[in-house]
């Protein structure tokens, strides 16, 4: 099973944390699996493999225009987070999965391509990069750590995906998202010409997890009642 967290918007650094001392838990035997939904404010993040030159102004720049700029743990390159946008941290124990990264990546792709037929837009994948596409525009960004337990044999999975829903796409001009240059990124707002209600996509991203993982979802509240 995996236990999902919706918590609204959440400063980056803040969700961070979270999702440090979650790992622990879960490397300690102490949480269960888990799936935190949120949004950030504005924020661009440089994971492990960022290229300096893919970020397009300075950090006093991005400051003015009421952007942090964060030096994060995961692969990949440079991406944006912001309002409207929907990130998503699995936090899971591949153990039992083979500890396959690869199969992972792949797999949280799928749950989101899943996510997405519900509003009938037909996401895929651009090898060699890693998201979710539809035609030559990034829907989703995908960057993840993959955290050796220290309890546990096996991986434990932190950061997640970022899917564009109502986002504010012009932020993406302050970057080169994921250093790719030559294509570009969408929302499901810029595809079906509408604003999306956030509480459906969420409930959809859930349903695309459990299918894709085979696990059964439990919502924060629902835990919290049946141990009461």
């Amino acid at each position: 099973m995996f236990e999902v967290m919706r918590l609204g918007l959440v400063p980056y650094h803040e969700a961070w944390d979270m999702q440090k001392q979650i790992v622990k838990s879960i490397d300690e035997g102490n949480a269960s699996n888990q799936l935190l939904l949120l949004e950030h404010p504005h924020t661009v993040t440089m994971g492990r493999g960022s290229h300096m030159e893919n970020l397009l102004l300075t950090k006093e720049q991005y400051a003015e225009r009421g952007v942090e700029l964060v030096e994060i743990d995961r692969g990949g390159d440079v991406t944006y987070h912001g309002p409207e946008q929907l990130v998503g941290y699995p936090l899971f124990y591949l153990g039992e999965r083979g500890n396959d990264a690869h199969a992972y990546l792949r797999d949280v792709e799928e749950a989101l391509i899943v996510a997405l037929r519900h509003w009938g837009i037909e996401g895929g994948r651009k090898p060699p990069y890693t998201g979710v596409w539809v035609g030559d525009e990034k829907i989703a960004a995908i960057g993840v750590k993959f955290n050796r337990g220290r309890q546990r044999k096996g991986y434990i999975t932190s950061h997640g995906f970022a899917l564009n829903v109502n986002t504010d796409l012009r932020y993406f001009n302050l970057i080169v998202p994921c250093g790719i240059q030559q294509y570009g990124v969408t929302s499901m707002e810029k595809i079906l010409g509408e604003r999306i209600d956030m509480a459906e996509v969420m409930n959809q991203v859930v349903r695309g997890f459990s299918q894709v993982f085979g696990w059964p979802a439990v919502e924060e509240g629902e835990r919290r009642n049946e141990a009461g």
